[in-house]
């Protein structure tokens, strides 16, 4: 897989998404995770490709050498038209995919915030996390690397859609998305009473 830098290439990629599979999104490229955990993760891609026909994987691959490097060496030979290895997506783009996923695995803090708003279920590619909100609320939860536990996680929310169904249930922890509609509300309020005593003083 050598996936290509232009947008052309990642909206054509998009839009092969099949709607009829289950699309699992993947971000990984922290610093943390180059080496031997990104290559783990990528094992799991490939195990959880061969043994659950009804889903589909879309990898926005960073363009780091750590990440495109591992994605030659375990992705290379593996062949899957259920497998997306594509270029790294615009913001746009890249909420299109959260939408359309079944759930998102990745080490992004951004996603850990963003799909949640989106209901989809967050499996953190991490063993800490500075957004311990979303997994003390259940819209996320921290699993690690290790090849065996990411297949065992996502296929329980393939499975069990009481586990799955748990994520949707949480309450989402990074507010209410009315934050435009407040501050307007106070800036109104602050305004008037600025204008009242304006008037105020003039009179006096």
């Amino acid at each position: 897989f050598s996936p290509s830098s232009s947008s052309s290439s990642s909206s054509s990629s998009i839009r092969s998404v099949s709607p009829s599979l289950k699309t699992i999104l993947i971000t990984a490229h922290r610093r943390e995770n180059h080496g031997k955990p990104i290559r783990d993760i990528l094992r799991a891609v490939q195990l959880l490709i061969s043994r659950n026909a009804d889903i589909q994987v879309v990898f926005p691959a960073h363009l780091s050498p750590h990440v495109q490097d591992a994605v030659k060496e375990i992705l290379n030979d593996f062949q899957s038209d259920r497998l997306h290895v594509i270029a790294p997506v615009s913001y746009e783009a890249l909420c299109k995919l959260m939408q359309l996923s079944y759930l998102v695995l990745t080490d992004s803090g951004g996603l850990q915030e963003e799909a949640p708003a989106l209901g989809k279920p967050v499996l953190v590619l991490r063993t800490d996390t500075e957004r311990m909100e979303g997994v003390a609320a259940g819209t996320a939860k921290l699993i690690g690397t290790h090849t065996l536990t990411i297949v065992s996680e996502v296929e329980k929310l393939l499975r069990d859609s009481h586990e799955y169904a748990k994520f949707g249930r949480a309450v989402f922890p990074y507010g209410d998305g009315r934050a435009a509609e407040k501050i307007v509300s106070i800036l109104i309020n602050k305004f008037s009473d600025f204008e009242a005593d304006c008037i105020e003083a003039s009179d006096g």
